[in-house]
């Protein structure tokens, strides 16, 4: 690590011009050849992805996307001739659309329940051939078209669906912008010198930039969600300026202590360098550990995400020794370097956290009881966490998507917001009763507003009938409805009966996305503790260690799990962030749960190994876990200001799935580093003495020796 420190000081504006010509180079090429975003995703073996290749094989055309084209009067009803002629044009130009496949009107005999009883309030839906990315974005636009043609003062015309909230989907944060302002102060407070202050955040920026140019080029070869660049950009600025100022810091040191500016640029990268590239290691590890849940939507998400940490870290480890070469010691301000070369600059003894690491060695009872009542009351509201999807009546009340739900919920209930779907194979007249029979115990169901007639395309060997819910898409009682359905109504109605019957449609579809997500969390929890564990016993050569990191990682997530239940499940942040309560994404858990794993792994390292060193060359574990508190601990906390500020600047615009990120995992962070890793962490530490120091020989004999420190 050395040899690449020195390599890059030496060669500064070599390395310097390889990362600018591949910033412009990839940056220029995504924007030329653009990007292919994907949130479409199977889950094989369901009983909703049954019931949906079922249906798209007799009825290909009607097999994609569905919009909703909602239209209200102010005056009259939709059935007064201007009106429907007005309606009737757009349906018909929406027919010369290319992937428009089905256009189930309401002006049609057989939709007719989809004018409102009291004749002000209708919709059409829209059925593509084709979803996900395989589905132009210039269709959908050329529908909004037609339908914003048609509006008048006295008919309003709006459109909903998923597939509308995706193409209206805000394409940045302006979070980002605020996250990038803050970061900067707080690097300007803790380093007290501008060019100091550019440097983590210039490497973090021109990092994120290329790695966004990356994944948008990625999107050609891997299937990976709209959400992803956002996400990226909140890990990688996170990551990026941790891992910049981690490096900085420890550079910055080295020139205090009279270091030659090389040399010191060389211990820089092999110190701080190596638990940057040891830390970095550790959340790419976590992140593609989504891999175990074998969800094809997860892994792009993964890919992406793990790839911008890779950069950030490789530009961390080559870029920033090459401005060090470059800056030299103008790290520090005029007045400091004159400080330095006078021998008068603080002791680090003398400071602060030299104080607060003391006060917790003499008070590790109290301070982790503490710390453990902190984190008990803030885990609280984990324990009644809802996994689901949230629908159109979460989005902003200024977008077309929520108006069109609004529309549907005040003419027909919010559960027309997302009909479910029960299909059938029917392949002799026996199959036909038996559906027939199925679909009247169905609509005879509590929580069933409305079942259609049965619909039975000549030739496909198929049959279905559209259920209206009485509740919303994302409610509770329309999940337990699902389970009611396919647990007892259609057997109970099929009695004993052999007929393929399965319940799908968008709702039934997210709601086993829910359920399959939820059963295997336990087991990515399981794959990326130990992994962590093991990653922490090669580098600490210890099992105390790595087993209270794993403890400490769950307890922040739980921690941070309980305040975004509080503030989007139960409603209490519904007017500070400007969304409605609802469920939790399903994917959210095990996504925050890889970036919080391998974040809480970073501070662990940058806490502990700075520890271990002092206890190697003393063998005193009270001084050892003193020392290495007193030295780290206003770095960790100035990275974790930094990181917090970041994530919590994405909860201003954006998706809500993107505040939902930036509220966890700012709590989390905050958790992290001023509860866990300030006070719990260290006082454990000291409770448990030098057992925190042990390894059984067996175990250390078979263990590959690798080093966080130099």
């Amino acid at each position: 690590m050395k040899s690449l420190g020195r390599i890059a000081y030496r060669r500064k504006y070599i390395v310097i011009a390889i990362w600018l010509i591949a910033f412009i180079g990839i940056t220029g090429a995504s924007q030329a050849i653009g990007s292919k975003f994907n949130d479409s995703f199977t889950l094989k073996g369901t009983d909703s992805t049954k019931g949906y290749e079922l249906l798209a094989k007799a009825l290909p055309a009607q097999s994609g996307a569905d919009v909703q084209v909602v239209f209200q009067v102010k005056n009259g009803s939709v059935n007064d001739p201007a009106v429907r002629n007005a309606m009737e044009q757009v349906f018909a130009s929406a027919k010369t659309i290319k992937t428009v496949g089905d256009i189930a009107s309401p002006y049609d005999p057989m939709h007719a329940n989809q004018i409102s009883a009291d004749g002000t309030i209708a919709y059409a839906n829209v059925t593509y051939s084709k979803f996900g990315r395989d589905l132009p974005n210039a269709d959908l636009r050329a529908l909004v078209k037609y339908g914003e043609d048609a509006r008048t003062d006295n008919l309003q015309v709006e459109f909903g669906g998923e597939t509308i909230a995706q193409l209206n989907a805000p394409k940045g944060s302006p979070g980002e912008i605020i996250g990038i302002i803050a970061a900067g102060v707080i690097l300007f407070i803790s380093f007290g010198s501008f060019l100091s202050m550019l440097l983590p955040l210039g490497v973090a920026l021109l990092a994120l930039g290329t790695a966004s140019g990356l994944v948008t080029l990625l999107t050609h070869a891997v299937a990976i969600a709209t959400f992803a660049p956002i996400l990226g950009s909140l890990i990688g600025l996170g990551v990026g300026v941790d891992y910049a100022l981690f490096i900085v810091s420890r550079y910055r040191r080295e020139i205090a202590n009279g270091t030659d500016p090389e040399d010191a640029a060389a211990i820089a990268v092999n110190t701080s360098g190596r638990a940057v590239l040891f830390a970095g290691a550790t959340v790419c590890i976590a992140l593609l550990g989504l891999f175990t849940l074998r969800l094809s939507f997860l892994n792009g998400v993964a890919i992406a995400a793990s790839l911008t940490v890779l950069v950030t870290m490789v530009a961390s480890l080559t870029l920033l020794p090459a401005l060090f070469g470059v800056m030299k010691r103008k790290v520090y301000n005029r007045r400091s370097r004159k400080a330095i070369d006078a021998g008068t600059h603080a002791d680090i003894e003398k400071s602060a956290w030299a104080r607060w690491s003391r006060y917790v060695a003499k008070r590790p009872i109290q301070l982790s009881a503490l710390a453990i009542a902190m984190v008990a009351v803030l885990s609280i509201p984990y324990f009644s966490l809802q996994l689901g999807s949230s629908d159109q009546g979460n989005a902003s009340k200024n977008s077309t998507n929520r108006k069109a739900y609004d529309l549907i919920s005040q003419g027909f209930g919010k559960g027309a917001n997302g009909p479910l779907q029960v299909i059938a194979k029917v392949s002799t007249p026996e199959d036909s009763a038996n559906f027939q029979r199925v679909a009247d115990a169905v609509s005879q169901t509590a929580g069933v507003n409305f079942v259609s007639p049965v619909i039975a395309p000549p030739g496909t060997g198929v049959a279905f009938v559209q259920v209206i819910p009485s509740t919303g898409p994302q409610d509770v009682a329309t999940s337990k409805l699902i389970t009611q359905l396919r647990e007892s109504v259609i057997p109970g109605a099929l009695a004993g009966s052999k007929t393929e019957i399965h319940v799908g449609g968008i709702t039934a579809i997210f709601d086993d996305f829910a359920s399959v997500i939820g059963s295997k969390i336990p087991l990515f929890i399981l794959v990326i503790v130990i992994l962590g564990c093991l990653l922490l016993m090669l580098a600490f050569r210890s099992i105390v260690i790595p087993l209270t990191a794993g403890a400490m990682n769950l307890v922040a997530a739980a921690a941070s799990f309980g305040i975004v239940v509080a503030m989007f499940q139960w409603g209490w942040g519904e007017k500070i962030l400007n969304v409605g309560a609802g469920p939790i994404e399903s994917f959210l858990p095990v996504i925050m749960l890889a970036i919080l794993f391998g974040l809480s792994m970073d501070y662990q390292v940058f806490l502990v190994s700075r520890m271990h060193e002092e206890w190697v060359k003393t063998g005193d574990n009270e001084q050892a876990v003193t020392v290495g508190q007193a030295e780290t601990g206003r770095i960790i906390t100035s990275a974790a200001l930094i990181m917090i500020t970041v994530f919590a600047s994405f909860m201003f615009g954006g998706e809500k799935i993107i505040k939902e990120f930036g509220l966890g995992l700012a709590a989390a962070v905050f958790i992290d580093a001023f509860i866990l890793r300030t006070i719990l962490v260290p006082a454990l530490m000291h409770l448990f003495g030098k057992t925190n120091w042990w390894l059984p020989k067996s175990i250390d004999k078979v263990l590959p020796r690798v080093s966080v420190e130099e």
